[in-house]
């Protein structure tokens, strides 16, 4: 409904005004996506994202779909698993973030098994039981409707598939929780300022964390959505979650 109320970092909009609202975030950040990233987190997100494609038991021939894709990390490394005779999707609402992630996976020579997709995590546009694995990383809380999406995800998996969200998540120390907090709210910001010159867009990334589900919230959202076998793995100390689940 129009008057519906959701979080767009802290502050309170319509539902139907987030994904414009987002959507404008990404179109400024997309050509410096990558580089922010790895000043970020000091490369680290690198070895979240290997965790990621090893916890994804992708074998050649599967169906994978990478879920906000963007820069098509992910989707480049999915590619050379899954072979000529499987598929990756990269999907992604935001088209800058998309037209950035086709010219570089094209760059890099991947091509053939790979297709694109402009596509909304709450109304993906696939036939039911199409993947054999999602992942979705650092894209799940950017959405209005979350537990919409996850139901999305599960609808279009194959049964005995697998869904791995990979999202920025609550640390479990206090101390660090501290440090990240002074971090996310003053470097962010900072850094996003020099490099992309869009000092507002980390912020809300900053925001967007703190608004985020915990580890056990989510668990509890993707058991609703219908997945089984649910768990997550904390890495950083619990700054970021790799959570699991698994389609009947």
């Amino acid at each position: 409904m129009a008057d519906d109320k959701t979080h767009f970092g802290y502050q309170t909009v319509n539902s139907d005004a987030k994904a414009g609202m987002v959507g404008e975030v990404f179109h400024s950040v997309a050509e410096k996506y990558d580089v922010m990233n790895d000043l970020m987190s000091f490369g680290v997100h690198r070895i979240w994202k290997r965790y990621t494609i090893e916890q994804s038991a992708v074998r050649p021939g599967q169906h994978v779909l990478d879920l906000a894709g963007g820069t098509g990390d992910l989707a480049a490394k999915f590619s050379r698993r899954v072979g000529q005779s499987g598929r990756v999707v990269l999907a992604d609402i935001n088209e800058s973030m998309l037209r950035v992630g086709r010219e570089r996976l094209t760059d890099k020579g991947i091509v053939g098994n790979v297709e694109y997709a402009l596509a909304n995590a709450e109304e993906l546009p696939f036939d039911d039981n199409s993947f054999d694995c999602i992942t979705i990383a650092f894209g799940l809380r950017n959405v209005t409707d979350k537990d919409k999406a996850l139901v999305s995800m599960h609808r279009v998996l194959k049964p005995g598939g697998r869904l791995l969200v990979l999202e920025f998540s609550k640390p479990v120390l206090p101390l660090l929780s501290k440090a990240y907090d002074a971090y996310s709210f003053t470097a962010l910001p900072f850094m996003g300022k020099l490099v992309a010159n869009d000092a507002d867009s980390y912020r809300y990334l900053a925001e967007s964390i703190r608004m985020h589900p915990d580890q056990e919230t989510l668990k509890q959202m993707m058991d609703t959505a219908g997945f089984f076998k649910t768990s997550y793995h904390n890495m950083t100390g619990g700054v970021v979650a790799l959570h699991k689940g698994f389609k009947v």
